[in-house]
């Protein structure tokens, strides 16, 4: 596998501020009467990648765009390395590196030429630029189209161009706004172990992914916003543990048999997804099909429903993910 290329020479970071790299408070964005960020608390330190969830609409975007910015703030403070982001956003810019969610690629310039255009922004001399260009190529493996108009590329192409093209000058932040998007399981493992390998290098990375998967191996803190605000926060671990458990059973029935199944499910007092008494089981969520049932046990919970009797169609024990957090903390209500 072809690895990444050391880091050399590049512009000095501004130095970081005592509350990491990247620090927000109360931080808000508006456009117009419609308020897209709502006054959120956040704190990004050096070498860790950092996760924003959320459903469309939940202000993501628009916190991402402030940080590289895309957009100006409406409220609060920012800062990034310690600097001002109102104040002094050129300086920043020179240490980032930015993965967009739109493809924003010269579309009528060849590969080769759209990173050649970017390394002039930088600064990079010819030789940096042509050595650190024909590195990228071949990371994101796009040699065999470095001479191919950028438009005729297909969407996971353009994705991987773009992300070479964001770590053209050694970023000390790299900043990705849903960087797998378009592209197949192949060229997604690809760029995880690339992001990995940066991580491992010091680089710090900010993420937006709909891919809960990815988000649950990339990042070593996330928060969840809904509503331009974050309604919780933590490692990937430490959210499942908090709202799910070990285990999801899932089970398959009318609506009428849910109290039976809820009933039935309380575990032995003291065991660790007991019930509090007299109560449902503390962890469970209604879905159209039937139940989940968040159980340290899933198959001791399925064991005591069956023995009770309860009717129930199909049944279903695997391990909680952050796919479970997302949708009991967020909601499975599509967004406008």
């Amino acid at each position: 596998m072809t690895t990444l290329p050391e880091s050399g020479p590049a512009a000095a970071p501004p130095a970081p501020g005592p509350d990491g790299v990247v620090w927000a408070r109360g931080l808000r964005k508006s456009y117009g009467a419609f308020d897209a960020v709502r006054g959120i608390d956040f704190a990004v330190r050096a070498g860790e990648c950092f996760g924003f969830l959320g459903p469309n609409g939940a202000g993501k975007t628009s916190t991402m765009k402030m940080i590289y910015g895309a957009c100006s703030i409406s409220g609060g403070d920012l800062s990034v390395f310690g600097v001002d982001a109102r104040s002094d956003m050129r300086r920043i810019k020179r240490s980032l590196g930015v993965v967009p969610q739109e493809n924003n690629l010269e579309t009528e310039l060849t590969v080769r030429q759209n990173l050649e255009v970017f390394a002039r922004y930088f600064r990079l001399s010819r030789a940096e630029a042509e050595a650190r260009i024909g590195e990228l190529l071949e990371v994101f493996q796009l040699a065999e189209k470095a001479e191919v108009e950028a438009d005729k590329l297909s969407g996971g192409m353009k994705r991987r161009l773009i992300t070479a093209r964001a770590l053209l000058a050694r970023p000390t932040l790299l900043i990705l706004d849903e960087p797998t998007t378009a592209l197949d399981p192949q060229a997604r493992h690809l760029l995880w172990d690339k992001l990995r390998e940066l991580r491992r290098a010091g680089v710090t990375q900010i993420l937006t992914t709909h891919y809960m998967d990815e988000a649950e191996r990339l990042c070593d803190r996330l928060v969840i916003m809904d509503g331009g605000r974050i309604i919780e926060g933590g490692s990937p671990a430490e959210l499942i543990a908090r709202h799910i458990g070990r285990q999801v059973l899932e089970l398959t029935a009318p609506a009428a048999d849910v109290p039976r199944i809820l009933a039935a499910a309380q575990a032995e007092p003291g065991a660790p997804d007991a019930a509090p008494a007299g109560g449902a089981p503390a962890r469970h969520e209604l879905v159209p099909e039937g139940v989940l049932l968040f159980a340290a046990d899933a198959e001791a919970t399925l064991h005591r429903v069956r023995a009770a009797g309860v009717p129930i169609g199909a049944a279903r024990l695997r391990q909680a993910t952050l796919e479970d957090v997302f949708l009991k903390v967020a909601g499975r209500r599509l967004s406008d």
